[in-house]
């Protein structure tokens, strides 16, 4: 029998930007696998590295998430129809005749591309993200039969709002005047007043996705829009693969520096609430979130939080840490550079102490071997990005957000039992334990290209590395010891206590 959601979609096709993401990939996925009715998904991709669009979408059909789409319905996969476009190119970048035909087609659209990297310069954020929004928009009041235009925005846009609501907050700066001066300004004036301009926000891709999001509330009331703000992605619940991630974004990035042994030390506040979200239930909040604006009117533009809260699931970043160190030391890495371990705190002087002797003085040591022995270095400038991306991330790791989420525990309540079951999002329950592991393994196996058959072998190796680490310690505690009592010229007094109380040793044993 087919469901309300089901129904909503039969028929319809979709536009989808950022497939070749992270998160849209998974979408695409789930759109033909599980949303039984989809006509078409056109997905905007530009040529990069040499491939054309096509042969980018069928790279990514050839992926192992889509494994189960070919086993049980193969021409599913034809409902992926590549568009060359870019979403900083006015028009979308699009032909003519794609411009006719995605028009013509299309009643539903997901505009989920977006510049990840938070360390990047203004410019390049406000152009992919803000403009890049802007020119979506624009296309989108074109399209005649469009009934439901959903934007994916970030859960920390609003970084200076300690308590997230489920609604629309004023930007720090006018979006519309920014665009202009990003057009006019150059580089070098942009470096000079981007702190100013981003204040308070830590980095320029929350900065542009919350400007983003005025763009599309002043088109609010001539488009069927809604925004959804997921908080951290993480590796996937259960579909399409338990595990499965392909980017080091985020919290993967750190697990796999941590796991193997070049990520050594980290500010966090261990007891604050880790706010994550599995992508597969972040994507299906995406697709729940289309449909209830499709088939409902909003006086004003509906904003949904898709976050775990501390209701669902209550987990603090020393507990998730903890977990995800248990996981790689029964599970190690292949070529771990250091046995795992290090400084997780608060405290700044120990931190750029660890930083120094954990991080940068390894680096030029393991570089200054391979100079010697004629390889290629890399080590001292991959700890220099290491460096720059925990600066950006330790501000998340530092604070605490608290997000209401009651619009979609309002939606969930208003779905039938199969649409929860097939879209998953507030219902979804889980052990926490074995999840991290599956998330672990997922990583080592679909993100850095592992065979878990090594992992045997990575546990012998990863033994080794505990006993070499153990006895560098030991020697430089004794080092350090020693320096002490040279400084404060107690080496004497030691030598001559020793020899004292050696003699009375001497004296005391059996003849």
């Amino acid at each position: 029998m087919s469901t309300p959601m089901q129904q909503w979609y039969t028929g319809r096709s979709v536009f989808v930007t950022g497939g070749t993401g992270f998160m849209g990939k998974i979408l695409l996925e789930k759109l033909v696998r599980a949303v039984v009715g989809i006509k078409n998904v056109y997905v905007l991709i530009r040529p990069k590295k040499g491939l054309t669009p096509e042969e980018r979408l069928e790279l990514i059909t050839k992926l192992p998430i889509f494994d189960k789409i070919r086993e049980t319905d193969p021409k599913a996969v034809k409902k992926l129809i590549a568009v060359d476009g870019d979403v900083t190119q006015a028009g979308l970048g699009l032909s003519d005749k794609n411009k006719k035909l995605i028009k013509k087609s299309v009643s539903i659209v997901i505009h989920g591309a977006a510049y990840l990297r938070l360390e990047a310069c203004v410019k390049d954020a406000i152009i992919q993200n803000t403009l890049g929004t802007k020119n979506l928009i624009d296309f989108c009041k074109e399209i005649p039969n469009l009934k439901s235009l959903v934007h994916l925005s970030t859960a920390f846009c609003h970084a200076d709002v300690e308590y997230l609501e489920e609604k629309i907050y004023p930007p720090t700066k006018d979006p519309y005047e920014v665009m202009r001066l990003i057009e006019w300004l150059d580089d070098k004036s942009l470096e000079q007043i981007e702190p100013s301009l981003l204040y308070p926000h830590p980095n320029s891709y929350t900065f542009s996705k919350r400007l983003a999001e005025t763009i599309v509330y002043d088109a609010g009331h001539d488009l069927p829009a809604t925004i959804l703000r997921p908080s951290i992605v993480i590796p996937a619940l259960h579909e399409p693969i338990p595990g499965w991630v392909d980017s080091l974004n985020g919290p993967v990035g750190i697990l796999v520096g941590a796991g193997k042994g070049v990520i050594r030390t980290m500010l966090v506040n261990v007891n604050n609430h880790a706010e994550f979200i599995p992508v597969d239930i972040a994507i299906n909040g995406i697709l729940v979130g289309a449909w209830y604006r499709g088939t409902r009117d909003f006086q004003d533009t509906p904003v949904y939080n898709v976050t775990q809260s501390q209701d669902l699931l209550s987990i603090t970043w020393g507990e998730a840490l903890d977990r995800m160190k248990g996981g790689f030391y029964k599970n190690p890495f292949e070529w771990t550079l250091w046995y795992p371990g290090g400084y997780l705190g608060t405290n700044v002087f120990i931190h750029k102490l660890c930083i120094i002797f954990m991080h940068k003085i390894p680096a030029y040591v393991i570089d200054s071997l391979l100079f010697i022995l004629r390889q290629k270095t890399f080590m001292v400038r991959l700890q220099r990005r290491i460096s720059t991306g925990l600066e950006v991330l330790q501000y998340f790791a530092l604070r605490e957000w608290h997000f209401s989420n009651k619009n979609c525990l309002v939606i969930a309540d208003e779905m039938v039992e199969e649409d929860l079951n097939t879209f998953y999002m507030a219902n979804a329950e889980y052990d926490v334990d074995i999840y991290m592991l599956t998330a672990l393994l997922g990583t080592r196996k679909y993100c850095i290209k592992e065979s878990l058959k090594s992992i045997p072998r990575s546990r012998r190796n990863l033994m080794i590395l505990y006993i070499l680490d153990r006895l560098i310690k030991i020697v430089f505690l004794g080092y350090v010891i020693w320096f002490i009592l040279d400084i404060f010229h107690l080496m004497p007094h030691i030598s001559t206590f020793w020899s004292e109380n050696k003699v009375s040793l001497i004296s005391l044993a059996p003849h």
